[in-house]
């Protein structure tokens, strides 16, 4: 988008509120949004477009933030510092920026942004839903911000093609869906990823596992297992998958495929693909499943989807029997049989004509490991099960759970109360660790170690 454009787009915004009480009392009132508007088409009338486009980013920050304090000088209304500070900041928030949500991207707590049409706006902190008090213009606004973010990585959103699938330049996850699909007007759901990336201890101080269970599933990674992630919508899926990821070996060539990019792998060898949907005239679509058969000709060590959803899981599958040992992938599902429910499905979506048990056969040889994340009621994410796949009895897959959270009860103030536990149960993976290099101790299967 052109600095013109952006600069269309921010004249044409007057509606910004800041998360503080008392910047939202400021820029909330009448005479601040019509000087605010005053000073942006000032600002656009002035401004040396050629110019500027050719300058650094910091550059057109301290050109625009130079410019609106000179327009500011001859401004008539009353205003205090704050309010002139306020406008500079809005202004290059609108220009450079996404505009109200610039306030809230800031804000290190804050791990979900939900904007229900520019009347509504809530985000998620440490687990909970909570509205804020962050205003757009109109509709339109918003819209524009939805454009500005999905133009910035070459999709599109309109009413051919109202809904996508995006990602913010720090691996954000973002979803947009407007009108005629949403009815009441645009919403636009963005997942927050922490700009320094999770590392296992950041789990285990915030009790989403415990000390053995991180060991068991490092050395999972370090031995090369197929491993299925499980879970619902904001369990953390994806940012277990991150963590895991750390484990592998920095001489390993890491193939990813997503939907929208959002894995932050950390080693020096990984090549990022993305899918692409089709063009206005309904052409070019890249799918995850060719995504997975053109990996499978690029020499990868491991394999990891970001997320099956369709036939790609056959090729994912089949991927994870012919040498790519290591490979992960998530999957959405409730519980552990769910999740292997859900693979047979999935399979079964491809169009391949295959009996049911000649797919169980092949989940059952692809994977060893399921482990299992939920969200509980008081906001907390939670491994609450590793369970490990043995084989297939009369047609059925069987699995044995390893680790598992139990709860307890919960609190007057709402928080959940549970255990980690392991089950007793040695697991058949415990000898491939122990080739691999890797010695686990008996103790951490002890059933008798609880973990608060």
């Amino acid at each position: 988008m052109s600095l013109r454009n952006r600069l269309e787009d921010a004249s044409r915004a007057v509606a910004l509120t800041h998360p503080t009480r008392t910047l939202a009392a400021v820029s909330s009132s009448r005479a601040y949004q019509e000087v605010k508007a005053r000073i942006h088409h000032m600002l656009l009338d002035r401004v040396d477009l050629a110019v500027m486009e050719r300058l650094p980013a910091v550059q057109v920050a301290t050109e625009i933030k130079h410019l609106v304090e000179t327009l500011l000088v001859s401004e008539t209304a009353v205003l205090n510092q704050a309010e002139r500070e306020q406008i500079v900041r809005d202004i290059q928030n609108e220009v450079q920026g996404l505009g109200p949500l610039e306030a809230l991207l800031a804000d290190p707590t804050v791990s979900d942004i939900l904007v229900n049409t520019s009347k509504q706006v809530y985000v998620e902190r440490r687990g909970r839903l909570e509205p804020v008090d962050i205003r757009f213009e109109d509709d339109a606004h918003v819209c524009r911000i939805i454009d500005k973010i999905v133009s910035a990585i070459g999709r599109r959103i309109d009413e051919s093609s109202p809904m996508v699938d995006a990602r913010l330049q720090d691996g954000s996850r973002v979803n947009a869906i407007i009108p005629p699909l949403a009815i009441d007007g645009p919403i636009l759901s963005i997942r927050r990823f922490a700009v320094i990336p999770l590392k296992m201890d950041d789990l285990i101080s915030k009790k989403s596992l415990t000390e053995p269970m991180a060991e068991i599933l490092a050395g999972l990674v370090k031995a090369k297992v197929n491993m299925l992630i499980s879970g619902g919508t904001g369990t953390g899926k994806t940012t277990l998958l991150n963590v895991l990821s750390a484990s592998i070996a920095s001489t390993e060539r890491i193939i990813t495929i997503e939907d929208a990019a959002e894995l932050q792998l950390q080693q020096p060898h990984v090549v990022r693909l993305e899918t692409r949907p089709p063009n206005i005239e309904g052409r070019g679509e890249v799918t995850q499943r060719a995504l997975v058969r053109n990996s499978l000709r690029m020499r990868p060590d491991r394999i990891i989807v970001g997320e099956v959803r369709g036939g790609e899981v056959v090729d994912m599958l089949q991927a994870m029997n012919t040498g790519h040992d290591g490979s992960m992938t998530t999957v959405h599902a409730n519980g552990t049989r769910d999740a292997l429910l859900r693979l047979e499905n999935m399979v079964g979506m491809s169009g391949l004509s295959m009996t049911a048990t000649a797919i169980r056969q092949q989940i059952t040889s692809a994977l060893t490991v399921i482990v299992q994340v939920a969200r509980l009621s008081d906001g907390t994410r939670r491994v609450t099960s590793i369970e490990e796949i043995t084989g297939m009895e009369n047609d059925i897959i069987t699995t044995q759970q390893v680790f598992a959270f139990t709860q307890t009860g919960i609190l007057p103030d709402g928080s959940v109360q549970g255990f980690f536990s392991a089950t007793g149960i040695r697991p058949k993976f415990a000898d491939r660790l122990r080739v691999r290099g890797i010695p686990v101790g008996d103790d951490v299967f002890d059933p008798d170690r609880i973990y608060q």
